[in-house]
């Protein structure tokens, strides 16, 4: 009986520490889209969380890339900051994930676009 009770405590220990440190519903790739009036931006997004801080890059292709800075995570809410290269302007970016998807707004040059993510399979 006490071997049953241990391994039944073993059991659900091991479950409740694997749930506890699950990784984020942001961590992984991404396949971003936003259009607005400067033209639209596609790229691939790798995105990782350590506790509240997101990081990760844009992967615009041929070589351009955008880091993402100031990344905060809450829940399943998302904002950071991304410096676009040859251009003094910072968009800011915020959003929800959602699963699978990410839907959220990008702020810049005093405009905002929606713009959304599709988990890479």
């Amino acid at each position: 009986m006490k071997r049953i009770l241990a391994a039944a405590f073993l059991l659900s220990f091991s479950t409740l520490s694997s749930a506890s440190f699950a990784d984020s519903p942001a961590d992984g790739v991404w396949n971003f889209a936003m259009s607005s009036q400067m033209g639209s931006v596609s790229a691939t997004v790798t995105m990782k969380t350590d506790g509240n801080q997101l990081t990760g890059e844009f992967d615009l292709g041929n070589g351009r890339k955008w880091a993402i800075e100031d990344g905060n995570i809450e829940d399943d809410k998302i904002s950071f900051n991304i410096n676009r290269d040859g251009a003094s302007m910072t968009y800011v970016m915020s959003a929800t994930v959602d699963g699978d998807k990410v839907s959220g707004t990008a702020s810049a040059l005093g405009s905002v676009v929606p713009w959304s993510m599709t988990r890479e399979r």
